[in-house]
């Protein structure tokens, strides 16, 4: 895995090309299955909703592209966009915690919030950025146990997932700012 982090290719023009080409295709899917079956009933607020959120993981990838001196930042600054997009995606169309309308689930926008501010606090450093990623792991798990706690729901499985992948952005971000520290540019 070092050896593909060290290589500086995930900022390239064909990679930008399948990020956006590939939210655009997301956002499309839904809009071409609709021809299909009736299973699939979105809302334009459905696309608007679903436009915005691929609009961010965009962005973030713009953003982190410009600052990354490494590939280890790039893939984490994937996961965390990720981590973030998978939350809100979940919650919004099913819900994490029973039925989309269930009130407790607003919890887990508070774990996507402190991934988002906190990015933003420390100015997208890598260093701090682990930080931030240890954060939400912490706070994900509070959630889960507070939901579980006071008898909102279960949430165990989802919980580790997004635990090990908060937990490996902030390995890579660690990474990556190690590289930077030694003077590397990959």
């Amino acid at each position: 895995m070092a050896g593909i982090l060290e290589q500086d290719q995930l900022r390239g023009g064909i990679v930008r090309a399948l990020v956006w080409g590939g939210a655009a295709a997301l956002l499309l899917l839904p809009g071409v299955a609709m021809q299909f079956t009736d299973e699939v009933d979105w809302t334009g607020a459905d696309f608007i909703v679903m436009g915005v959120m691929l609009l961010a993981v965009c962005t973030a990838y713009e953003i982190a592209a410009r600052i990354a001196r490494n590939n280890a930042y790039m893939v984490a600054a994937a996961l965390a966009a990720g981590a973030c997009f998978f939350t809100l995606w979940a919650n919004l169309a099913v819900g994490i915690l029973g039925p989309e309308d269930n009130p407790a689930n607003g919890l887990f926008f508070y774990v996507v919030a402190l991934a988002m501010v906190g990015s933003l606090l420390v100015l997208f450093r890598p260093q701090p950025m682990a930080w931030v990623m240890v954060a939400t792991a912490v706070v994900q798990v509070a959630v889960c146990l507070y939901a579980w706690l006071t008898g909102l729901g279960v949430v165990f499985v989802f919980t580790a997932l997004m635990c090990a992948v908060w937990l490996a952005a902030a390995r890579l971000f660690r990474l990556a700012a190690r590289h930077n520290n030694n003077g590397v540019r990959n």
